[in-house]
């Protein structure tokens, strides 16, 4: 795609990549046919190459709308585009640049302005936010129904880590709103590493890895959470007392793992943003190269296989991670039974904010998917990321839970841990 940059974007320090993006799109539309909201929508500006063209005309000086602004907020970023594009366009790379732009040039109403900025405080502010889910919890039987569906009860799952100190070390991001929501997931990752002699630690100081604030266009908001957690954890990784930074929640790490991209032109971090980003590991990715050593403690413990679950694989872990089957093959290994999903590369819905600030496209979407995950009947389901998870289980009756809960599950079958 031949493009003309206007002389400010030209300042920019994106400016190069940005037209090496756009020079790398075909126009091929293989992307409509895997982009939700085109599917959705019909409109190809609500697509990946509508969207392309509309930050084409914003990068090369032309007249920015309101218009502009919508089709880019109601894409989801869920990257399924990027895994269907055969010329490797970097979409989400562009989208950033571009959205960063349009909220310089286009003014968003004060109302929007306000829920914007509340929702990056709120969500970012971990005492506040645990304070408000605990009181909404202790209220939560006298709301209704439609409130009552997006606040989660009172979680009894014990978030005991249980983890003895071992000679192999690994950090763990605890993120901003899953230690309030769903505590026992990263318990539960350190209650696994525990039998695989693995030690999990974490960095209290540590907080939201950025990507909530810089996807909602507060860039730097964004940049300055990602040097904050560079710093807090660079003394463990300096002294190379750790070889991994697991982060079980897929939308936090796919951010992590992008560090380096970032902060590239960052000449205090970028180094050091490099060095987190090669650490970050998906939780999956630290299960299956230890997966030996699971099973034979599995079949040790000789238990009963759960009925067969459905897996909903996040946009982050298998379009932003390109971690494709690595959870599917670590759940049959331990003789699980999958069911089948229709649409599997299709995103749930949740996509960070989106819930919040395109409802009607993301209720549709959550729709789709639950009839998906339900079809063949499955007994629960599992994902990869809180976010998911959280907004799944606003759909279904089911139980939802982290992959990760099933496999401790099945290691810690007492409630009292041996």
């Amino acid at each position: 795609m031949q493009t003309n940059l206007a002389d400010f974007v030209k300042k920019n320090q994106n400016s190069t990549e940005a037209e090496a993006i756009l020079r790398s799109c075909v126009h091929c539309g293989f992307c409509l046919a895997t982009c939700p909201t085109y599917q959705l929508l019909g409109d190809e500006l609500d697509s990946p190459r509508g969207r392309i063209y509309l930050m084409k005309q914003v990068l090369e000086g032309h007249t920015v709308t309101q218009k502009t602004q919508l089709h880019l907020d109601r894409c989801l970023a869920c990257r399924a585009c990027e895994t269907t594009c055969p010329s490797g366009v970097r979409y989400s790379h562009l989208l950033d640049i571009s959205r960063g732009i349009v909220e310089e040039k286009v003014a968003r109403s004060n109302y929007n302005e306000l829920k914007r900025f509340v929702i990056r405080k709120f969500l970012t502010s971990r005492y506040v936010f645990k304070f408000s889910v605990k009181v909404a919890q202790l209220l939560r039987a006298f709301m209704p129904a439609k409130i009552k569906s997006s606040i989660p009860p009172m979680n009894s799952s014990s978030a005991d880590w249980h983890n003895t100190p071992h000679k192999r070390k690994m950090l763990v991001l605890d993120g901003c709103v899953q230690p309030t929501l769903a505590p026992n997931i990263n318990a539960a990752t350190a209650r696994v590493l525990d039998k695989l002699g693995i030690s999990l630690i974490n960095v209290a100081e540590a907080g939201c890895c950025g990507a909530l604030a810089y996807h909602l266009n507060a860039q730097q908001q964004g940049l300055d959470a990602m040097r904050h957690n560079i710093d807090v954890w660079w003394p463990l990784i300096e002294s190379r007392q750790i070889e991994a930074i697991v982060i079980s929640a897929s939308g936090c790490g796919v951010t992590v793992k992008e560090y380096g991209h970032f902060l590239q032109y960052d000449t205090a971090y970028a180094e050091k943003a490099k060095i987190v980003a090669a650490l970050a590991k998906d939780i999956s990715e630290v299960i299956v190269a230890e997966l030996e050593d699971l099973t034979v403690l599995l079949k040790k413990a000789s238990l009963n296989r759960p009925n067969k679950l459905a897996f909903h694989s996040p946009c982050t872990l298998q379009h932003g991670m390109k971690i494709r089957g690595v959870v599917e093959k670590i759940l049959n290994s331990v003789g699980i039974t999958l069911c089948q999903v229709d649409n599997p590369h299709l995103c749930c819905g949740s996509a960070g904010t989106y819930s919040i600030l395109q409802p009607t496209l993301s209720q549709q979407l959550l729709k789709d998917k639950v009839i998906a995950l339900t079809a063949n009947e499955p007994a629960q389901i599992v994902t990869a990321n809180i976010g998911c998870l959280m907004h799944i289980q606003r759909g279904t009756s089911l139980p939802v839970k982290h992959w990760i809960e099933l496999l401790d599950t099945l290691l810690h079958p007492s409630p009292l841990f041996p």
